[in-house]
């Protein structure tokens, strides 16, 4: 049997704790169930991801893109006209979370 020493931030452990608690189990049995999942499976059993990054809207080409809008616009012949200033302004503040003229 081994013994590992970790370092969680104290409201962590604390709260993982109160978890495994309410589940009937102790750290250890968590972290081992852990690792033996991690071993079956060959991966870390849950997806790690990075947010996407930040798009600046002062970056995009809005010519181009309005461009493949009327592209896609023709193709689809029942499509109303796009209002550029509606889909620029909703862009951006998605993008970047306000809406600014160009």
């Amino acid at each position: 049997m081994t013994t590992i020493s970790l370092r969680l931030d104290d409201d962590l452990k604390r709260d993982l704790d109160q978890m495994c608690s309410d589940m009937g189990m102790s750290l250890t049995t968590f972290f081992t169930i852990y690792a033996k999942r991690a071993l079956r499976d060959r991966k870390i059993p849950f997806e790690i991801t990075a947010p996407a990054p930040a798009i600046d809207p002062d970056k995009l080409d809005w010519d181009r893109i309005g461009e493949l809008l009327d592209e896609a616009e023709r193709i689809n012949k029942d499509a109303e006209g796009v209002p550029w200033e509606e889909v620029e302004a909703d862009m951006r503040r998605r993008v970047h979370g306000r809406a600014e003229a160009v």
